[in-house]
């Protein structure tokens, strides 16, 4: 009888969770071990274990979703651990598929739950702990306050979360894109309910990265199943962006070195110092239009850079570059473009976060040889012939990849994994909240991508004002994928959210500060607005106002 209770309880929570902070009582609540009960064939519970509180191990790998002060001491709650699959299943070549998460269920519960986004192309279920997923965040994790935390694999398991392999299967294909968030969200909260005797006042979705590319999936596909919603760095057009890595690798191959071999060296296309000449030069193009030079760029939106300003007029030096590194920094902020320069994916932001070693990481690597390490060269080539071509296409050579033929062959994949989206009048009309962030300098998805669908959901959401309500967009100086660079990357927009959400506190501003400044504090400013300095001292938040352009 309790497992038919809680079933159908579950079924009913996103109209029961809206409420109040106390929602009634569904049911006596279920011990740790007993919610084993509640397995069925579509639903198998493979652990459920009371975990006493105390520190993760320093080797399970959960241990690297932490950061900051967090990753120092992991001061874990006691807490419930359920682990399971949902639609376990035999797909194309034999292989099994199932939606696998992991849940954790605090002693103490604050009554709100939170589904952590995963990364990369998942496949790997992640320590459900609800780190803010921007690495230089000190704020405490969700299990920390009181969470309940679900994480999942979003439907396969590969060999880490850069395996493609499941593109060969339909279903998984659905499962990554879209559906585990509901399927995941529709247990967790039962489960919820069994555990505790309620459901969860209030239901949150936060993420990074492809975690941000589901979150907005929780808010154009799953309107009713979350109240607030954080999505960073969103991988919202991630089928384009995988072919504008595409693009950015074969730019910076045609000014890369050669070995002896013939084989360009992509990494030493651009030395170290020649980027912190281009870091330094969009510095000083950009950097005082804010009131102040502090070595940002807070003017983003006014911020214009040519390289041929730094173009040799002779022999290549140290404070200078060759034509081909000009033309290869054209080709690749320009945007990936068809043979007719119609876009096939957005152009870049100049930022000095281009000379951070996280910059590097995607577009250029370290590798001193022929075979690149550049996580462009490494992790799209196989996501866009099993996954982004429909049908897959295993071997596909994506350096060879032809934008006015191929591109059409993306655009199955787009209609289930891109959450352009912008209709959003069930969220709105429930009360939903969206908060927003992404890195002027990601080198993974645009800032101007993104920028360019906040004007587009301004336009079809009644006006800036008004989308302003329900959705705000903050952009970060400096700062690269998901954290890192010469930024103030350490903000909390859990606790922005939650505000937001629950008392109608809407975030005005975001205060940042991060390792790469030290004592500095910024405001985060909601699109359009950006800093403004207004006096007093330099490295206060307060001698700051959010301005438009």
């Amino acid at each position: 009888m309790a497992r038919n209770v809680t079933r159908g309880a579950g079924l009913a929570l996103p109209i029961v969770i809206a409420a109040s902070l106390a929602p009634p009582a569904l049911a006596a609540p279920l011990a740790c071990g007993d919610l084993v009960r509640l397995a069925r064939p579509d639903l198998r519970i493979t652990r459920t274990e009371a975990v006493p509180a105390g520190t993760l191990p320093a080797d399970n790998p959960g241990r690297a979703a932490l950061t900051g002060a967090a990753r120092a001491k992991a001061a874990l709650p006691a807490h419930c651990l359920v682990e399971g699959t949902i639609d376990p299943r035999v797909g194309a070549g034999g292989v099994e598929y199932g939606i696998g998460f992991q849940l954790r269920l605090p002693e103490t519960w604050n009554g709100r739950f939170l589904f952590q986004g995963g990364g990369g192309l998942d496949g790997v279920v992640g320590e459900a702990l609800g780190a803010i997923p921007v690495s230089g965040a000190t704020a405490p994790p969700a299990l920390l306050r009181g969470y309940a935390v679900a994480s999942t694999d979003s439907g396969h398991r590969g060999r880490d979360n850069a395996d493609a392999s499941f593109g060969l299967d339909q279903q998984a294909r659905i499962d990554f894109a879209y559906r585990s968030v509901g399927a995941v969200a529709q247990e967790a909260k039962a489960l919820i309910a069994a555990r505790y005797g309620r459901a969860p006042a209030h239901a949150y979705f936060m993420g990074c990265s492809n975690g941000g590319r589901s979150a907005l999936m929780a808010a154009t596909r799953f309107p009713t199943a979350f109240d607030g919603i954080v999505a960073g760095a969103p991988a919202f057009r991630l089928t384009r962006a995988a072919l504008g890595q595409i693009w950015d690798t074969r730019a910076f191959l045609s000014a890369a070195p050669k070995t002896a071999e013939g084989k360009p060296i992509l990494a030493e296309a651009f030395s170290q110092g020649d980027l912190d000449l281009v870091a330094q030069s969009v510095l000083k193009t950009c950097d005082a239009a804010d009131g102040l030079t502090d070595g940002t760029v807070e003017a983003v939106a006014s911020c214009r850079f040519d390289p041929a300003s730094l173009a040799c007029l002779g022999d290549k030096t140290g404070t200078c570059l060759s034509h081909p590194q000009v033309e290869a920094l054209r080709k690749s902020f320009g945007g990936a473009r068809d043979s007719q320069e119609r876009p096939v994916y957005a152009s870049w932001p100049w930022d000095p976060g281009l000379a951070a070693p996280g910059w590097r990481a995607w577009k250029l690597g370290t590798s001193k040889t022929g075979t690149p390490n550049a996580r462009n060269a490494t992790l799209g080539p196989a996501s866009i012939a099993n996954y982004f071509l429909t049908p897959p296409d295993p071997g596909f050579d994506a350096l060879r990849f032809d934008f006015d033929r191929d591109t059409p062959r993306t655009a199955e994949t787009a209609a289930l994994n891109d959450p352009t989206g912008t209709f959003l009048s069930t969220f709105a009309a429930r009360g939903g909240r969206l908060l927003v962030y992404q890195g002027v300098a990601d080198p993974v998805f645009s800032a101007r991508d993104l920028v360019d669908h906040w004007q587009e959901l301004t336009r079809h959401n009644g006006g800036a004002a008004a989308l302003a309500e329900r959705a705000r967009l903050f952009l970060v100086p400096g700062m690269t994928h998901c954290g890192g660079g010469p930024a103030l990357d350490d903000f909390d927009p859990l606790t922005a959210i939650e505000a937001w959400t629950e008392r109608g506190e809407a975030p005005e501003r975001l205060l940042a500060r991060g390792t790469a400044f030290p004592g500095r504090t910024r405001p985060l400013c909601p699109f359009p607005k950006e800093a403004r300095y207004q006096g007093g001292e330099a490295d206060k938040a307060e001698s700051f106002s959010c301005k438009e352009p």
